[in-house]
């Protein structure tokens, strides 16, 4: 199998199994669309939520990767968490946000990352109800709807917001100083993550995410020159045959070496 040559969406037809990733992402963005708002959660033994779709999404990934790339391994919030033996697999979250997708509110995504000898190499966020897709390809920068992207280098717009996960909002009263920006919180880990990259937050903090909320992300992050510090010793590479269902990967995220700098002791009070 070549090594897959990840293109931007407006380009994909010079690749045909580029394209058919694309084809598979649309049609589970489709659904996940037309699902939105009329599906009920139940609750996972952790006491996160999961739906119908979730699942239905997460089935179909499963196949559609099968079939276009026959030979990668696959692990996944919904199905297999252990880390595949294969030299090439994917770690999907088939619907970051399920909360938000159950109870009505229009912020939630599918996060893809393709890892090679356990770090990823390429990735997609597709954010189904904004009808925008973000690409990664490692060394070669990431894309948003066929655009490419610069690093933000600093706060876009006089910005002052930070994302905080549930978790990571005991670090406000943890330290006797203010918290050093506005807060913000989507309720969807890569988002939170990929807004820093965006410029639209000056910082991130996630205090329990697992590696399928991350993986995306993270190489996003990265071909976007924002520096991260993962809390709990390094997330990559993964281990095969590790169990990741309880594994979480607290990370701090900020645009620039001196937000991050400013940001770490709330990250350091996590502990």
């Amino acid at each position: 199998m070549p090594e897959l040559q990840l293109l931007p969406h407006s380009t994909f037809p010079a690749d045909p199994q580029w394209q058919a990733l694309h084809e598979l992402v649309d049609l589970v963005a489709e659904r996940q669309r037309l699902d939105f708002g009329q599906i009920s959660s139940t609750q996972k033994p952790d006491g996160s939520l999961v739906t119908a779709c979730d699942q239905w999404s997460d089935a179909t990934l499963e196949a559609g990767l099968a079939k276009i790339f026959p030979g990668d391994g696959l692990l996944s919030e919904e199905g297999s968490t252990v880390v595949p033996h294969e030299l090439n697999y994917w770690v999907v979250d088939p619907l970051d946000g399920t909360t938000n997708f159950s109870v009505g509110l229009p912020i939630w995504a599918i996060s893809m990352a393709r890892f090679s000898a356990g770090v990823p190499v390429a990735a997609i966020l597709d954010v189904p109800p904004l009808r925008q897709r973000f690409v990664a390809v490692k060394g070669k920068g990431v894309w948003r709807d066929g655009v490419p992207l610069s690093s933000p280098g600093g706060p876009r717009h006089g910005c002052s917001c930070a994302s905080l996960c549930t978790r990571s909002l005991k670090v406000l009263s943890s330290l006797n100083r203010p918290f050093p920006a506005k807060t913000r919180m989507l309720g969807v880990a890569s988002l939170n993550l990929l807004g820093v990259g965006l410029g639209t937050m000056v910082a991130a903090l996630e205090a329990t995410p697992k590696v399928w909320d991350i993986a995306a992300a993270w190489l996003m992050l990265q071909e976007l020159q924002c520096p991260l510090q993962s809390l709990a010793g390094p997330a990559f590479p993964l281990i095969a045959g590790a169990a990741e269902a309880e594994t979480s990967y607290p990370i701090l995220t900020a645009c620039n070496q001196e937000q991050l700098e400013r940001f770490m002791p709330w990250a350091l009070a996590l502990n």
